[in-house]
């Protein structure tokens, strides 16, 4: 049976997670619908490698964005996970 405060750990643990992802999602989203789609014509006047940026992020800025995250999670949640002394089971 959990205590009182291991249930507060765990209350704060998956709220630190939860907020965690959604700021994840919102960096996705900025990067592949707001910099991929709506901000793509004033981000097509700059040119980066040769192809317009807006270009760029609709094609492959989004999916580097979306890499790059998959590591800052990993990296940030096992912060949380040592953090919060939440240890994985074998």
């Amino acid at each position: 049976m959990e205590t009182p405060s291991s249930q507060e750990n765990n209350h704060a643990y998956w709220k630190a997670n939860i907020r965690l992802v959604l700021f994840c999602l919102c960096v996705w989203f900025t990067v592949s619908f707001g910099f991929g789609i709506l901000l793509l014509e004033p981000l097509n006047s700059i040119r980066l490698g040769g192809f317009k940026l807006g270009f760029w992020f609709a094609q492959q800025g989004s999916i580097y964005t979306f890499l790059v995250l998959i590591f800052f999670y990993a990296h940030q949640m096992n912060k949380l996970d040592k953090k919060f002394n939440v240890k994985e089971e074998d």
